[in-house]
């Protein structure tokens, strides 16, 4: 089993920034791949980015140029930095474990104001 806790979020005004943290516990193994996804309301939960244990990242084409992904394998977190957010990113923000499966953190909610 994986733990997954996140922290960062909140309410920012349009063209402001945000971090969001997630920590990894349990059963981690040296190669994983984590990132983070989202869910507005009404929508289907999207991917934002991955990165790999090997430090391979991935971004959705919506946040290429304003969001960075970074982990830390030593202590099992990823951190995503978004910049020059938008309303349209508002949404339940969930981070991801995966290796032969997914395991998924509770949420955290991102609110950006016009």
């Amino acid at each position: 089993q994986v733990q997954l806790v996140e922290s960062g979020g909140g309410l920012v005004q349009a063209g402001g920034s945000l971090g969001l943290s997630c920590a990894a516990s349990g059963s981690i193994r040296s190669r994983n791949t984590m990132g983070w996804y989202r869910q507005a309301p009404g929508k289907q939960r999207e991917l934002v980015a991955t990165i790999t244990s090997g430090g391979n990242a991935n971004y959705a084409d919506f946040v290429k140029g304003r969001f960075t992904i970074s982990r830390d394998n030593a202590k099992n977190t990823i951190h995503l930095q978004m910049n020059s957010l938008k309303p349209e990113d508002t949404a339940v923000y969930y981070c991801n474990y995966y290796w032969f499966g997914d395991y998924w953190g509770q949420g955290t909610q991102v609110t950006v104001s016009s």
